[in-house]
C-alpha cells in the first residue's frame, strides 16, 4: 500500500510544496499530491504552482501570519530553483 510520503515522492514535489497546494485548494494532502503531480508534469504547470505559492504568501501576510509567509517564501524560492528550465 502506498503512503502519503510515497505519493509525495512520486509527485516530484516536496512535502512543503504539496502542503502549500493543499492549503490553497482546501483539499487533503493526498489530493494535493495528485494535483501537484499533474501540474508539475504538464506544460505551464510549474508556473501555476508558483502562482499558488505566491497566493498563499499573500494570504498569509494579509492575515498577519508573517512567519508562515516567510516559510512559504523559502518554499517558493526552492521550487523556482528546482523547476526552472535549465
Amino acid at each position: 500500500m502506498l503512503t502519503i510520503k510515497d505519493c509525495i515522492g512520486l509527485s516530484d514535489l516536496t512535502e512543503a510544496e504539496v502542503e502549500a497546494i493543499a492549503e490553497h485548494e482546501h483539499v487533503p494532502e493526498i489530493i494535493a499530491a495528485e494535483m501537484g503531480c499533474c501540474l508539475a508534469h504538464s506544460p505551464g504547470g510549474a508556473i501555476r504552482i508558483a502562482e499558488i505559492l505566491v497566493d498563499d504568501i499573500a494570504n498569509a501576510r494579509a492575515h498577519g501570519h508573517d512567519r508562515h509567509a516567510e516559510e512559504l517564501v523559502v518554499v517558493l524560492r526552492d521550487f523556482v530553483v528546482a523547476h526552472s528550465p535549465q
